[in-house]
């Protein structure tokens, strides 16, 4: 299967969907990962919180990890992506070039701009992909519900997952065990649901199945 993961910044993909990737390219499934963003970043302030060139060396250490066959970065300016004809021939230029059969991306009802925009470009890029799945990368309230209807079993790669989280080590310095506490213990509890040990939840969008 050829996969495409879409991320509006390095480290969305690993926090939203890390383990279904890791399962997906051991199962020898032709992973790429496309994020939109230069994912360099100032505070309110101005202070530079991330480096361009560095969010770009950790996600290549990321993706690495996760066994992605290739990482692909638009270079969008990060906090400002807008949903637009040129963002979604980025994404169809790739789905068409690599024949890409499942999509996962963001979950269109996120509160974050970024993600919001990336979803909605990929539902429209993608609208002839068999299979695409939204996922959540962050943990805001919002004023829509996540519906989690569709399970993956990544118990045996959930380590894999917390690894490439922590390849983000200028964020992971940031947010320290926030961000692997939160995710491992949501992955814990959607496991139960379904009678694993860890799992993640996507919402579909559409999804053609073999019987």
């Amino acid at each position: 299967m050829r996969v495409l993961a879409i991320g509006a910044h390095f480290d969305d993909v690993e926090l939203g969907c890390g383990g279904t990737l890791a399962a997906h390219a051991q199962a020898g499934d032709d992973v790429t990962i496309f994020v939109a963003t230069h994912s360099g970043y100032s505070n309110y302030a101005q202070k530079v919180i991330r480096q361009p060139e560095i969010a770009l060396e950790e996600g290549r250490a990321a993706a690495r990890l996760l066994g992605a066959g290739e990482l692909i970065c638009g270079n969008l300016p990060t906090n400002d992506v807008q949903l637009n004809d040129a963002l979604v021939c980025q994404i169809l230029r790739i789905i068409e070039q690599k024949r890409i059969e499942a999509i996962y991306t963001h979950w269109t009802g996120d509160m974050h701009n970024d993600h919001r925009a990336v979803g909605l470009a990929s539902l429209t890029a993608g609208r002839h992909v068999p299979r695409v799945l939204m996922y959540r990368s962050n943990f805001y309230d919002t004023d829509q519900v996540f519906r989690g209807n569709f399970y993956m079993d990544i118990s045996a790669t959930i380590e894999t997952k917390v690894q490439a989280i922590k390849a983000h080590e200028s964020e992971y310095r940031r947010v320290g065990e926030t961000w692997t506490t939160f995710f491992k213990n949501q992955n814990g509890n959607d496991g139960l649901r379904i009678g694993v040990q860890y799992a993640e939840v996507f919402e579909v969008v559409r999804y053609l199945g073999n019987i």
